[in-house]
């Protein structure tokens, strides 16, 4: 899974938000992405000026099961 990098909290969450989740709805460590049509959950961690790695993105892209390519057309 090639031509990923780096997001910040809050483009991640927007991605997230053009596939249906909504939120973040706050809880525990880590705020959560919540899609109520397929009850799927993707906790994002929301650390102040720490961008969400590159591994933890593919995790979140194959959890998705879409590939990089829509990805990156979001």
């Amino acid at each position: 899974m090639s031509g990923l990098s780096p997001l910040k909290p809050r483009e991640l969450a927007s991605k997230l938000r053009r596939l249906g989740f909504v939120g973040p709805v706050p809880g525990g460590r880590h705020v959560r992405m919540v899609n109520l049509e397929i009850g799927q959950i993707i906790p994002i961690p929301m650390h102040k000026g720490r961008d969400i790695s590159v591994g933890l993105i593919q995790a979140i892209v194959r959890e998705l099961g879409i590939t990089v390519e829509k990805w990156d057309e979001l």
